[in-house]
């Protein structure tokens, strides 16, 4: 059994850890070629997430995906380059509208060298992302023009908050599908077509991603309240401070509703009020980390990943299967 990539998942095969080891090692070429510029400094703004580091996650995917079909078509390695750069240059915009100052253990973007640079570094991502996309295919170019459509959409749902009536929980669980579960969709999608399998192996892994996907954002959500910065890449409490409706505060929100509880109203009147002291975030931080909501939101990331594993089910037993389902085992280990 072999550790492959920052993510951490392990490979019992030395031929599908060769391929995919390859194929990360390509994609990270291409990320560096992708990002350079002919202004020095374009490419210091550009280059600077993808020299921190991350878990490669959608790369992997693609990669593994594509074990279903000829690994070593040409089109596999850009299709992986196109979706980590197009979550690249989500970060950079994430990291302006939550006004981060950590990312991946460094200054965000935003931090060094302000919020207009950042992003227009995550618009010339896009950029570089689309002319790779372009010599993929029309069919290629749609997928993820559709992908980014939904992207887009999850994060305006998220602004917008829900529409009267709407249960809170559902309104979020559509916005990860959109922010998140979309472009790791593409990723299950994109290595499999790329790679020639056959439409049902497509559509699985295209459904895989999706859970798999959500599944990994509430583990974020998790780890925003239960971790440190150092096992996180990103200062705690960030979404907290911002006000970001992760899914352990909603399940407060609606346990404090239910029940009339002194102690949950006390928690939402905390978090409601203003979060930029860091005694108050801690003191935040310190009542989700022992209330029984983080512990239910636990829960919703082991069943999202569980429903992952489900959607393989169809798929011949391989090596390349068995490295999937480590991967829902791996997003629920994040989550604790």
């Amino acid at each position: 059994m072999t550790v492959v990539g920052p993510f951490g998942l392990s490979v019992r095969d030395q031929a599908l850890e060769a391929d995919v080891q390859a194929g990360l090692a390509a994609v990270e070429a291409g990320l560096l070629d992708a990002t350079k510029s002919e202004v020095p400094f374009i490419t210091e703004a550009a280059q600077h997430l993808v020299s921190a580091g991350g878990k490669r996650f959608r790369p992997l995917l693609v990669m593994l995906a594509a074990q279903f079909g000829d690994p070593d078509a040409p089109g596999v390695v850009p299709s992986a380059v196109v979706v980590e750069l197009t979550h690249l240059a989500t970060l950079y915009h994430d990291d302006v509208m939550d006004e981060a100052d950590v990312r991946r253990g460094v200054d965000s973007a935003n931090t060094r060298w302000g919020n207009s640079v950042a992003v227009l570094t995550g618009d010339f991502l896009f950029a570089r992302a689309s002319h790779i996309l372009a010599d993929l295919g029309p069919e290629a170019v749609r997928i993820q023009a559709e992908a980014f459509e939904r992207l887009v959409t999850g994060q305006i749902l998220e602004t917008a908050g829900p529409r009267d009536g709407r249960d809170p929980v559902d309104h979020y669980m559509d916005v990860l599908g959109g922010k998140t579960g979309s472009l790791v969709a593409v990723s299950g999608r994109f290595g499999a077509l790329m790679a020639g399998a056959d439409e049902s192996v497509v559509d699985i892994l295209t459904q895989y991603g999706e859970r798999l996907g959500i599944a990994f954002q509430l583990a974020d959500d998790v780890l925003d309240i239960a971790s440190d910065s150092h096992e996180s890449g990103k200062t705690p409490g960030t979404d907290l401070r911002e006000g970001i409706p992760t899914l352990p505060v909603l399940h407060l929100r609606a346990r404090a509703a239910a029940e009339g509880r002194p102690e949950d109203k006390e928690l939402v009147e905390l978090l409601d009020g203003d979060l930029a002291d860091d005694a108050r975030l801690a003191e935040a931080l310190r009542a989700l980390r022992a209330h029984p909501a983080l512990e239910q939101a636990r829960r919703d990331t082991v069943r999202y990943a569980e429903e992952a594993r489900a959607t393989l089910a169809p798929l011949p037993e391989c090596y390349a299967k068995a490295a999937l389902e480590e991967l829902c085992d791996a997003v629920v280990h994040r989550a604790g």
